[in-house]
């Protein structure tokens, strides 16, 4: 009898302690839920077991979320029986919204519009001997803009839901030499000598890479917007056309009184007919924008870029044409019945060119 009465004891405790163990055990609220009749169900569970708090009929529950109220999680999910909700980086589960994923492959155009246009001319041959013969931008010279609105084709793909790459092609136009450049005197000054032509295209094919950073900043607008990063790098062909500087200056060379018959005197109306050319540059680009969401499997992309193109230079040969004044031996002068033509060559202009454009991309996935 005593010892039945000691089993029963050593009976009851166990059954007491495992009945106090699972009661008491820590269940993270995050996995818990509600059946139809107000009963708790403990998630996640194996199909087919029920919880022994759960009456055998209750339907078990999975955390379903409603699409189009997805969930927002943050940081990683604490260990159960854990109370932390210390914050960390935000994003919605795939499950749960994954409209604004990028998958597969897709075709790009953009257009733009460049807010702002930097660089300038200037004569590479500046410290020449003579060089204030050949009118020029002798001092920095910036860039003469109309609206430049730049086209740009793209072809890539997406290697996961972070990461896209593509292939492009950008063309800037409407872009030109300076309308007025600064050129020597000769003597240590300047004068202004007016300019026609010297229209600038830059034709660019780049390697683009882009990262969404939603993982750290979360969806944007109530999900609607997913900001991302891109760089993209490449060259270009840089084009500037066929251009006139003109001077009207008089450069006096002697005065003509004491000037014998047919003795150089000065000259004037100075044209120099600068070549154009192409030169293959390195560039870069760097982009910042949001993605968003149209029917038809169509995305668009609002974005900030800056493209640095590289250098914009002449191909070195120049020709000028100028009115030479002869003494008349009577102490005046006059203009000679001939035309006064020089070559130079490898004498270049150059200038580097980049821009900040504001645009959007409209991408068709596949």
């Amino acid at each position: 009898m005593k010892k039945v009465s000691c089993l029963a004891v050593l009976a009851g405790v166990l059954f007491a302690v495992h009945g106090r163990g699972f009661a008491a055990y820590p269940v993270y609220t995050g996995y818990q839920g509600t059946n139809a009749q107000g009963q708790v169900v403990y998630l996640p569970t194996n199909a087919g077991v029920v919880n022994s708090g759960v009456a055998s009929n209750a339907v078990v529950t999975t955390n379903a979320v409603n699409a189009a109220s997805p969930t927002r999680i943050t940081g990683a999910l604490p260990r159960v029986g854990s109370n932390s909700t210390a914050a960390g980086r935000q994003y919605y589960e795939p499950a749960d919204f994954d409209r604004l994923a990028d998958s597969g492959l897709y075709v790009g155009l953009s257009v733009g519009y460049s807010a702002s246009i930097s660089g300038s001319m200037i004569a590479d041959y500046m410290g020449e001997e003579n060089a204030w013969f050949v009118p020029g931008a002798f001092q920095d010279a910036d860039f003469k803009t109309d609206t430049v609105i730049p086209l740009q084709l793209s072809v890539g793909a997406s290697i996961n839901n972070d990461i896209r790459i593509d292939f492009s092609y950008l063309r800037y136009s409407g872009i030109s030499y300076p309308s007025v450049v600064q050129s020597a005197d000769g003597v240590g000054g300047y004068v202004e000598a007016t300019v026609d032509g010297g229209a600038i295209t830059s034709n660019t094919t780049m390697l683009n890479l882009y990262y969404n950073i939603d993982s750290f900043t979360g969806y944007l607008a109530g999900g609607m917007l997913r900001p991302y990063v891109g760089v993209g790098v490449g060259i270009s062909l840089n084009t500037i056309a066929d251009y006139v500087v003109y001077d009207d200056t008089f450069y006096s060379e002697m005065e003509p009184g004491a000037a014998g018959a047919g003795d150089l005197t000065g000259i004037s109306d100075v044209y120099a007919y600068h070549n154009g050319g192409t030169s293959e540059q390195l560039a870069f680009a760097l982009e910042a924008g949001l993605t968003t969401e149209l029917d038809g499997g169509m995305k668009l992309d609002f974005f900030v870029r800056y493209a640095n193109l590289g250098k914009v230079r002449t191909s070195g040969s120049i020709i000028v044409s100028q009115t030479e004044w002869l003494g008349d031996g009577a102490g005046s002068e006059y203009p000679a019945p001939y035309d006064s033509v020089f070559h130079y060559t490898n004498w270049y202009e150059s200038g580097r060119l980049s821009t900040i454009d504001l645009g959007v991309r409209l991408r068709l996935q596949f």
